[in-house]
């Protein structure tokens, strides 16, 4: 009878250890989730999830006034920015100065020149721009060459005609260090609609 009770209070006790060790594994399984979870978030938070508003109408059609857009601030930690993006700056590295959205249209090492209302990039007009674009009634700094180099951006705003940009001396061409990130994603604004941005052919 004594043996029984021995046995028993031994196998209640081996099981009672094992339902507490099932429980501890539990507790940082959940914490493992969690813990992963916090990062993912931290990660998609710091990848997608600068929100900033259009200002001005320089970017029409494509971005209104007011519209607001999701940055990629990890886009250009590893690849260049591309002809055709759309990239978020602060003009100079200013942070009290509000975010910039404007059209990258020249890279490092190439010339830009604006002749006649029109773009010239290493000497060669710009057609497809002529037929995109409004001819601009402002050269700016760009009416003499400027060759851009390295780590240096040229960008125009889609809507020529009302855009603050390169072209203006207290922005001029674009570093590397004032890019903020690249625009992805366009929320919806009124009637406009919300869409992932794609890049100009």
């Amino acid at each position: 009878m004594f043996r029984r009770r021995r046995r028993n209070s031994l196998s209640y006790y081996r099981k009672k250890k094992t339902i507490s060790g099932t429980l501890i594994k539990e507790i940082f399984s959940w914490l493992g989730v969690t813990v992963c979870a916090v990062f993912c978030a931290l990660i998609l938070v710091t990848v997608f999830g600068l929100q900033v508003g259009t200002i001005g109408d320089s970017m029409e059609p494509m971005l209104y006034n007011g519209q607001k857009v999701l940055v990629n601030r990890l886009a250009y930690t590893i690849l260049a920015p591309k002809k055709g993006d759309i990239i978020v700056f602060l003009p100079n590295g200013n942070t009290n100065s509000h975010y910039y959205v404007k059209r990258v249209v020249a890279l490092p090492g190439e010339t830009v020149q604006i002749i006649d209302g029109s773009l010239y990039i290493n000497g060669v007009l710009q057609e497809k721009d002529d037929n995109l674009y409004d001819k601009m009634e402002d050269e700016g700094i760009a009416v003499n060459e400027i060759k851009l180099e390295k780590g240096e951006y040229f960008v125009l705003g889609d809507n020529r005609n009302s855009s603050e940009d390169s072209r203006s001396a207290n922005i001029g061409p674009v570093k590397t260090n004032m890019i903020v990130g690249k625009a992805w994603f366009k929320l919806r604004s009124g009637d406009n609609k919300a869409g992932v941005i794609i890049k100009k052919k």
